[in-house]
């Protein structure tokens, strides 16, 4: 009965996205969904896009065997980063009426710098995007009992999220979040109370994680366990405002003040629900501590599901997996589309000229089909943690996007040699640390990488511009002759 729902469940996924998909008339719709959406429609998607497969399973595994000290990048790190974006990027940002986070580096700079973050922050999305079909074909495989493969599992749900978001762009992932969401939400809090109930009572669980020091949040007061405490929070909190998943929930909405007050009202709803499958996870170390103790060893991941599958009914099983699967699905679509419509605007029309509407729309939907390809590859591939592919991704725009970004505007004096000095900066450092720096170090590599590119900035912007030494060569040696 599951695995017949989760087939149906896919299936009217893919009906509503591409229903949605008929209101898709030009570049803007596809990519920005003609900065039309509603309150409400706008909170689903930004709460919807960050809810997903770190959120239920990742998260949920990390904080078990590491507690809420280990989980410190996300869901807290991650909520700020929404709650910063709402309050000091949203209004900036929505008056601009860009297409692109990328169009804003080259508005504030230029054409160098809009290529280099535009790079940077496609390259950040390939670990989330694959962290999302790794789930999928998780999923696929426990519901199955085995007989789809995860790597089967992981083509399949791959081919379905790209089916609907290749047709119908940014009105279907809204469509598909709004409904989705309520899914998430009802599931999630209906399996809580069975799980609950399963563990001795909610005040049971989190006492016995209060005893284990699951519930600790700030580390030991010393410097060396501050420091990488702190970086892990800015990488999700500081990486993830240039990204552009996060400028396409801004930019959708109808208006300025729903552009903040969904992405507050996205950020809440995000960090409270991301307490659920801690919780259920936990929950599991409880009903059967043998058995769930042995599967933290072999693979985290599968805790959760596998509770659903042998301590629940058939009708909390559905409800379970539903929910995941409108979390994973609703994430994915989101963050296949917003890297390819930033690559295809940025990097590669003002390659093609004379491009007209109906060209551009065919070659988003192309580079998004290139994408997911490169990101399906990397799932099959890459035997890392959901959680850590997710946090990982976000390093590279904090060393290199987000001081260009926040100077810009915030700051009148940043000039363009300031910010390719604050990328280049930020990513050499970043990128010599990651091979250079051990496990005992104390410094994050990420968080060296953003201080140099702050560095970098300021040096750059102050310094003179080899442009303007050579004006003023120039005009010395014209007075010389003159003279």
């Amino acid at each position: 009965m599951v695995l017949w729902f989760v087939i149906l469940y896919l299936l009217l996924s893919v009906g509503i996205g591409l229903f949605a998909a008929t209101r898709v008339q030009n570049s803007k719709d596809f990519a920005v969904a003609g900065r039309s959406l509603p309150l409400a429609v706008v909170t689903a998607t930004v709460f919807a896009t960050w809810f997903g497969a770190e959120a239920v399973l990742g998260i949920s595994a990390t904080f078990v065997k590491e507690g809420l000290r280990g989980v410190v990048a996300d869901p807290f790190g991650s909520s700020m980063c929404l709650i910063l974006a709402g309050l000091f990027f949203a209004p900036r940002l929505y008056r601009l009426n860009m297409l692109t986070v990328g169009d804003y580096y080259r508005y504030r700079y230029n054409r160098t710098v809009e290529v280099l973050c535009t790079l940077c922050i496609v390259a950040s999305y390939v670990g989330w995007v694959a962290a999302q079909f790794k789930v999928l074909g998780l999923v696929l495989n426990v519901v199955t009992e085995g007989r789809v493969s995860q790597v089967v599992g992981i083509m399949i749900g791959a081919a379905i999220v790209l089916t609907y978001t290749t047709f119908g762009g940014m009105f279907s992932v809204a469509v598909l979040d709004f409904v989705q969401i309520s899914v998430i939400m009802g599931g999630l809090l209906y399996i809580a109370t069975i799980v609950g109930d399963l563990a001795g009572g909610v005040t049971a669980v989190i006492t016995h994680a209060a005893e284990a020091g699951k519930l600790d949040f700030f580390p030991p007061a010393t410097f060396a366990a501050w420091i990488p405490f702190l970086g892990a929070w800015m990488t999700m909190m500081l990486g993830s405002i240039p990204q552009q998943d996060v400028f396409q929930r801004i930019t959708s909405a109808k208006n300025e003040s729903t552009a903040v007050r969904g992405a507050l009202l996205g950020a809440g709803l995000y960090f409270v629900f991301c307490f659920v499958p801690m919780f259920l996870a936990y929950s599991a170390t409880l009903v059967d501590p043998d058995k769930f103790g042995a599967l933290l060893e072999q693979d985290s991941q599968l805790v959760l599901p596998t509770l659903i599958l042998q301590h629940t009914p058939v009708a909390a099983q559905v409800i379970f997996f539903g929910a995941l699967l409108s979390a994973v699905m609703s994430c994915s679509s989101a963050t296949l589309l917003a890297p390819s419509v930033a690559l295809s605007e940025n990097v590669l029309r003002p390659l093609f000229q004379n491009l007209n509407d109906s060209e551009f729309l065919r070659l988003m939907r192309t580079v998004l089909i290139v994408f997911a390809s490169l990101v399906l590859m990397v799932a099959l591939w890459s035997d890392a943690s959901i959680y850590k592919l997710v946090v990982s991704t976000y390093k590279v725009t904090l060393v290199a996007a987000f001081i260009p970004l926040v100077a810009g505007l915030y700051w009148k004096r940043a000039t363009a040699q300031g910010a390719c000095c604050a990328i280049i900066a930020g990513l050499a450092s970043w990128l010599l640390l990651e091979l250079v720096s051990q496990p005992t170090d104390v410094w994050p590599p990420q968080l060296v990488g953003f201080f140099v590119a702050g560095v970098g900035m300021i040096i750059g912007s102050l310094t003179p511009s080899l442009t303007d030494q050579r004006k003023t060569y120039r005009q010395r040696d014209i007075a010389h002759t003159n003279d």
